[in-house]
């Protein structure tokens, strides 16, 4: 008897130790998510950062022990995004904390988007309802990511002059303002306005309806590339659409607020892939300046040739 009460004795001390040790650690990454906020930290990024946190701690990971915290990142099947995004949400808890760590080598995955055709994107949009098909012809017609679009106000569209406004970028974009079709003013005036925000407040239930949908449709429509398409897809088709409109990479990276023309420089060879034509028609310009010669050349002319202290660049119509 003595025996079997000293191992209860044990067992409940381990097991009030273990539940002390868990209550501590998820205190800490509340925590944590205090100190995102005051650092202004976008509301996605808290929560994706948490998320990662509580995830690592419950496949063996100490969060105070950078070398566990590796050996469990190590053992995961990640995609290089997901494994990047995991490495830098630790690198943030660990400065929180004050301790350094080695972070472990992550090289950029950059994956050629898929696009569909607009045929396509229109099946899905015709095939889901109200307020899912007014989410999905904002996306086509902004080229938005769907966070910012769950961010639109209705104190943000100007239904008069046909005028979104988005002043809740995501990842640190810049704010921009969209020209809209009557179709889409159509389509929002037949939503109910239950809150501030069009699309409610309500993120996931959106997502699980566009699942739904999208998987019904396939089948009904004997379509399988419709389950490639993705909330993401519809900004990687208004980019590729409006670079081949336009040839101006500039005015496709203000339209997708990115900070950096990297970013955007993808959709330049997507386009050439898709739309690759064989006719020799170009667009001529003629530069002089430092700053002329670089505004061109990352809008997509080459150079040709010099003559007269002139740069001749053209850019295939």
């Amino acid at each position: 008897m003595v025996k079997v009460e000293t191992r209860i004795e044990k067992q409940a001390a381990g097991a009030t130790e273990q539940a002390s040790k868990t209550s501590g650690i998820k205190g800490r990454i509340l925590d944590f998510v205090w100190w995102m906020k005051k650092q202004g930290y976008a509301e996605s990024t808290i929560t994706m950062n948490s998320k990662i946190l509580r995830i690592l701690y419950e496949r063996g990971a100490n969060p105070y022990d950078p070398e566990s915290v590796k050996e469990v990142i190590a053992k995961q099947i990640w995609s290089q995004n997901r494994r990047k995004n995991v490495i830098n949400a630790y690198d943030l808890f660990a400065k929180f904390n004050g301790f350094k760590w080695d972070k472990p080598k992550c090289g950029p995955e950059r994956k050629i988007p898929f696009i569909p055709t607009e045929q396509e994107l229109d099946m899905l949009i015709a095939g889901c309802g109200k307020k899912l098909s007014t989410l999905l012809q904002m996306l086509k017609e902004t080229g938005m990511r769907v966070g910012e679009a769950r961010r639109i106000q209705w104190i943000d569209i100007d239904f008069q002059r046909r005028i979104i406004i988005l002043n809740a970028p995501e990842k640190h974009g810049n704010s921009r303002i969209f020209n809209i079709s009557q179709r889409l003013i159509d389509m929002l005036n037949t939503l109910q306005r239950k809150s501030q925000r069009i699309f409610g407040d309500s993120p996931n239930a959106l997502k699980a309806s566009f699942f739904h949908k999208r998987k019904a449709l396939a089948a009904k429509l004997q379509n399988p590339r419709l389950l490639r398409i993705s909330f993401h897809t519809f900004r990687h088709w208004k980019a590729t659409a409006e670079y081949h409109g336009t040839k101006d990479i500039l005015y496709v990276k203000k339209l997708l607020g990115h900070k950096k023309i990297e970013n955007t420089e993808i959709y330049i060879d997507v386009e050439h892939a898709l739309f690759q034509t064989q006719n020799d028609e170009f667009h001529v310009k003629v530069a002089q300046t430092p700053e002329e010669i670089t505004t061109l050349l990352e809008t997509g002319f080459e150079y040709v040739c010099e003559k007269d202290g002139l740069l001749f660049l053209r850019k295939r119509k």
